[in-house]
């Protein structure tokens, strides 16, 4: 009977990760049409505690090849503790030529990142909103492309790409195999005409679109999902007008985390946006990912104690990983230029941690800068 059961959740795993591979293949990249920049753009970073991480972004908003005149950018801080707001102020001094503007958040919701964007788009200047995290750096090209991408297409609402700039070591890696799962399945469900999931760090809409959809009300009780909430209510009301940016010059780098706390932290808090869901894909989507990975462990535990044949186990974690390599060797070679990618010692860990993370993200809540966030 056990048997039967987990057979029956890899073949249905399979299928939805077939969906995304050929979902994947669906999605062109943009080329760069080199037209004349036209769109403005007013860039939101909501940011707390980012002494660190602030001078790179700001660095990388200095070398943007994009008209000066067409950017606006919104510093938000959410009541940082540290330097961050002296080291915008220094950057907004040196850099006169890029209008800035430095606000403090007002706390109104569950959700301070929603209540910073909120903060903003009263007073952006621009149609156009673009977000994303003081922990990021942006390419040179990153508003150029997007602005040949607006003049060519229909759009209201673009969602790009995220992936970690990261050292030589195993846990940032293995942070990266979780990230290019995410992205790829984010790519993939865009090529199938099912998207439900985008990340805030390269993330556009107008601010036209934003007050038609309500902005964030509807969900601002759940702390976290700025990003996947708008995109679920933009896909609701005008979904011909949502569309992923796939190009090389549209791709964010962000950072990985350094401890495991504060990462399962992280991934708590990212997983419980899926009770939020509108897409009855993503929710299946989701519940099978997570049996599949129950599937392993629970298996796993009773091969230990005598009581399930090993060779299953290897049989069912075989299949599953090479359903999985392919959607994350399509997505490294977008992502990371085909670097080198074997995550085998990180796909045996993966299922013990995709199901202590969708567990606890059930039941419990999370702590994420410094503050306390319950279910």
């Amino acid at each position: 009977m056990i048997l039967i059961v987990i057979f029956s959740i890899l073949i249905v795993y399979y299928f939805f990760i077939i969906q995304l591979i050929f979902g994947f293949n669906k999605i062109n990249t943009f080329v760069n049409t080199n037209q004349k920049p036209k769109t403005a753009f007013s860039i939101v970073v909501p940011f707390r505690n980012e002494a660190k991480n602030l001078p790179k972004l700001l660095q990388s908003f200095s070398k943007l090849n994009y008209p000066h005149e067409l950017i606006e950018i919104i510093m938000v801080d959410d009541f940082s503790k540290d330097v961050s707001e002296r080291i915008c102020i220094r950057w907004r001094m040196d850099n006169d030529t890029i209008d800035t503007t430095l606000l403090e958040n007002l706390r109104l919701s569950n959700s301070p990142k929603k209540d910073a964007i909120g903060r903003a788009l009263p007073i952006a200047k621009h149609d156009w909103i673009v977000t994303t995290d003081a922990d990021c750096i942006v390419p040179e090209n990153w508003l150029l492309t997007l602005d040949n991408f607006i003049q060519n297409n229909n759009v209201e609402m673009v969602v790009g790409a995220v992936v970690y700039k990261t050292n030589n070591n195993w846990f940032h890696q293995f942070q990266q195999m979780d990230l290019l799962s995410l992205q790829g399945t984010t790519i993939g469900s865009f090529g199938i005409d099912k998207p439900f999931m985008c990340n805030g760090a390269n993330f556009a809409y107008t601010k036209k679109l934003f007050n038609e959809l309500d902005g964030f009300n509807g969900n601002s009780n759940i702390a976290s999902g700025d990003d996947v909430f708008l995109l679920q209510k933009a896909l609701a009301k005008v979904p011909e007008k949502v569309q992923y940016l796939k190009n090389p010059h549209f791709i964010v780098k962000t950072k990985p985390e350094n401890d495991l706390y504060t990462f399962f932290m992280q991934r708590v808090r990212w997983a419980g946006k899926t009770s939020g869901y509108k897409s009855i894909y993503a929710k299946m989507l989701a519940v099978v990912v997570l049996m599949m990975s129950l599937s392993l462990v629970v298996s796993c535990g009773l091969w230990v104690v005598g009581y399930f044949d090993g060779k299953i186990v290897l049989i069912v974690f075989s299949i599953k990983y090479l359903a999985d390599y392919f959607l994350l060797f399509k997505t490294n070679i977008y992502l990371r230029n085909g670097k080198f990618l074997l995550p085998l010692a990180s796909s045996l860990l993966y299922p013990f941690y995709c199901s202590l993370v969708g567990i606890y993200s059930l039941f419990w809540g999370f702590t994420w800068k410094g503050r306390n966030f319950s279910k």
